[in-house]
């Protein structure tokens, strides 16, 4: 349907409780984060007197299910926020999609909104290497609607949904996009002269699927020649949790043009290269979304707060660099240059609007990915 709003609906195994959310991506901007909103449709008779509660976790699993022995665990589950959404929620400013769902849903539909501490990790998740494994390695979000008597108890299953979302990043739009650029040299034992190259990209920031454009300046004034160069971009990911840092390249390309550059040459050239999701079978590349998702991608760079300590980075930290290498022969080595940039989702236009023609209805565990993300709940 044209203009229509997609509306991800699911509902508790006994089918008195229904959870409705316009979204499944909750963005930050590096300076604050939207909440985890939506509405809940409960039948009062089934309440008798008891609470709606919300609560949104993170689990943070770093290693395989299938290495856990002797009771060791490679994950940890953390209750970032619970709230009481019904009777004693505040009256809330609700968006436009929740008022269009109040209407359409009756009296006993209920907005809420999840406030998700800013500091809390990005959704990004780890290539196991194989897609038989059990449980996906990264940092997952679950929002959990449940009924019970009061906050400490425990949600059974057949009176709670519980919903995956993500904790996703776009690049603001009111920073700058400067221009970077390195110089690095090389000098040689027993020989005089150097080998200097500069790498320059046009900006710092790219969004996904758009081809990188680093451009070299050689200048060789050393008696040795090169022989070939190699541009990558490779992704950097740290897993704060281990402490492990995970190296992988998601685009090369090699080129001989203009080589042998002698002694005294000058040599300009600039590669034309995309980061794309190509060679995701390489186990510890950082995704966005699910292994399985048609429209999973290379996980974005990770945005700090500005003032933030980058030690105090939680998750997985994910940065890009574009890295290139001059081959100067058996005996010379390599001279390498490493220029950092950020790959990333642009933030939404201004003009985009929830007002569709009509609400579209899509049950969780029927998405239109290959696997629902819900299936193992």
């Amino acid at each position: 349907m044209v203009n229509a709003v997609k509306v991800f609906k699911k509902t508790a195994p006994n089918g008195k409780i229904t959870v409705y959310l316009g979204r499944r991506d909750f963005v930050n901007n590096a300076t604050t984060t939207e909440p985890v909103d939506g509405v809940v449709v409960v039948d009062n008779d089934y309440l008798r007197g008891r609470k709606v509660y919300a609560a949104v976790t993170v689990t943070y699993r770093f290693g395989r299910e299938e290495d856990e022995v002797m009771g060791l665990h490679f994950s940890k589950e953390m209750l970032l926020t619970c709230q009481e959404i019904y009777p004693s929620m505040e009256k809330l400013k609700t968006t436009e999609v929740q008022e269009r769902l109040l209407k359409k849903l009756g009296n006993n539909s209920y907005p809420f909104a999840i406030i998700i501490p800013d500091n809390a990790p990005c959704s990004v998740q780890l290539h196991p290497g194989s897609e038989e494994t059990a449980k996906p390695l990264g940092v997952i979000y679950e929002l959990k609607v449940y009924v019970a008597d009061n906050v400490d108890e425990k949600p059974h299953r057949r009176n709670s949904v519980t919903l995956a979302v993500r904790k996703v990043q776009y690049y603001p739009l009111d920073r700058s996009n400067r221009q970077p650029s390195t110089l690095v040299s090389k000098k040689f034992t027993m020989s005089s002269g150097t080998v200097n190259m500069e790498v320059t990209l046009d900006k710092e920031v790219y969004y996904h699927g758009e081809q990188i454009t680093p451009s070299l300046v050689i200048s060789n004034s050393s008696r040795k020649s090169v022989k070939g160069m190699k541009c990558a971009i490779v992704q950097h990911v740290e897993v704060t949790m281990t402490n492990a840092q995970i190296t992988r390249e998601v685009a090369s390309l090699e080129s001989n043009e203009g080589c042998p550059i002698q002694s005294g040459g000058h040599f300009q050239k600039t590669f034309y290269i995309t980061p794309l999701l190509a060679n995701k079978s390489k186990f510890g590349i950082a995704l966005d979304g699910k292994i399985k998702d048609t429209d999973a991608n290379l996980a974005s760079s990770t945005l700090l707060q500005e003032g933030s300590d980058p030690n105090d980075a939680l998750g997985i930290v994910v940065s890009y660099s574009v890295r290139v290498r001059l081959n100067c022969g058996t005996l010379g080595g390599e001279l390498v240059a490493d220029l950092p940039f950020k790959l990333m989702h642009p933030a939404p236009g201004s003009g985009k609007s929830d007002s569709g023609e009509d609400l579209v209805f899509e049950d969780f565990a029927r998405l239109r990915r290959g696997v629902s993300v819900d299936q193992h709940l």
